[in-house]
């Protein structure tokens, strides 16, 4: 088969040379984002494989189709990006990669949080100038903290079980959560019920409609004073600019992030010589307790491995018309088909019945209690 890999970098082209090139599929790697304007760079491919920065909306969809596409291969877990009710109306396959290493991002979501409680950074820059005081990096000891996990899916599990093995205790929102995580030592209670008794945030579900900005002015004022936030799964489940007012009121003492509300334009690229287009972004690097990394906790050789197989396995099962694995939408299916299993291994809803869009309150004056507590 052909496929048409948008916005492929060095490294994509390594690990799917390696899967892919030695079973006869040929391979059109394309700088490019995919959207309305560089759809039309894949005439003629049988399939496309985007990343999460890559906009697959129906009009682009459309143009995919027309254009000989009929499989599309995402390099992630997380699907927002893809219209997925158009895809199976074009008559398209969409397959995605749930399983891919969860350790990787459980791992850096670990490095984000022992390098923002520790100062880590500051002291890093301090000691290359030859400066080895410590005022200034006194930090806390997260054995004996309780630790809120929003979404306890497979990478928030395994997050989950690092902290516990520091001497956390791990205090969770999930609308369903699982015997493996029971089993781990996770209590589970109702979203503002985490928020309010966590030292730390950690978030691990998925951006659909009912999560976006999931943390507003509202629902970052239940927080304890001085929490500490990480945020390694999608950028939109946090309103930017509450966040900066909930960082300089000292709601929160510490960000650690790696995802951005606007994916194609914050991330994996060098911004270096002008000015960073994502004003929030902007204001929130220049705190100096945040710190940000360009969305690479999937990036570990063995994450890359494993989607550059997926998408090799998906490409060989397809053109030989057998069903894919980790398919999201086909064909074959009805429209009443249930919606996927949603990335991180959550809820595929994720429901929440708090009404957490309140832009009149503030960070400084926050609501003791949520208006409606999510059922567990």
């Amino acid at each position: 088969m052909r496929l048409a890999v948008f916005s492929a970098k060095a490294h994509d082209r390594r690990f799917l040379d390696a899967a892919i090139s030695r079973a006869g599929h040929q391979l059109l790697y394309l700088e490019s984002h995919l959207d309305r304007q560089t759809a039309c760079l894949a005439r003629g491919q049988a399939a496309v494989s985007l990343c999460v920065t890559d906009r697959a909306d129906a009009a682009v969809l459309t143009l995919l189709a027309e254009g000989g596409t009929r499989l599309v291969t995402l390099r992630s877990a997380g699907y927002n990006h893809v219209d997925l009710a158009a895809a199976r109306r074009l008559g398209l396959t969409v397959t995605h990669v749930p399983d891919y290493s969860p350790h990787a991002v459980a791992e850096h979501t670990i490095a984000l949080l022992l390098a923002v409680v520790r100062r880590i950074p500051h002291a890093y820059t301090r000691v290359r100038e030859g400066n080895y005081c410590v005022e200034g990096l006194l930090g806390f000891n997260l054995h004996g903290k309780t630790v809120g996990l929003i979404g306890a899916g497979k990478i928030g599990l395994i997050t989950g079980r690092i902290l516990r093995g520091f001497g956390c205790h791990v205090l969770a929102y999930d609308p369903h959560p699982t015997d493996a995580a029971r089993e781990a030592g996770f209590e589970f209670a109702p979203f503002n019920q985490v928020l309010e008794s966590a030292d730390i945030i950690s978030l691990h579900c998925p951006l659909v409609p009912t999560t976006h900005h999931l943390l507003n002015r509202t629902t970052l004022g239940w927080l304890k004073r001085g929490a500490v936030l990480i945020n390694t799964s999608r950028g939109g489940l946090i309103d930017q600019n509450a966040l900066v007012e909930a960082l300089e009121s000292g709601r929160l003492s510490a960000l650690g992030m790696d995802v951005y509300e606007d994916e194609v334009m914050a991330t994996q690229h060098d911004h270096a010589a002008h000015r960073h287009p994502d004003d929030p972004i902007s204001r929130l690097i220049a705190l100096p307790n945040v710190l940000v990394t360009g969305h690479q906790g999937f990036f570990t050789a063995e994450a890359l491995a494993d989607i550059a197989a997926s998408t090799f396995t998906a490409m060989t099962d397809f053109g030989a018309g057998r069903a894919c694995a980790h398919t999201l939408t086909s064909p074959e299916n009805s429209p009443n088909t249930p919606p996927p299993h949603a990335p991180h291994g959550s809820s595929p809803a994720f429901p929440l019945t708090t009404n957490h869009h309140q832009p009149n309150e503030t960070a400084a004056n926050p609501p003791t209690r949520s208006p409606t507590s999510p059922a567990n």
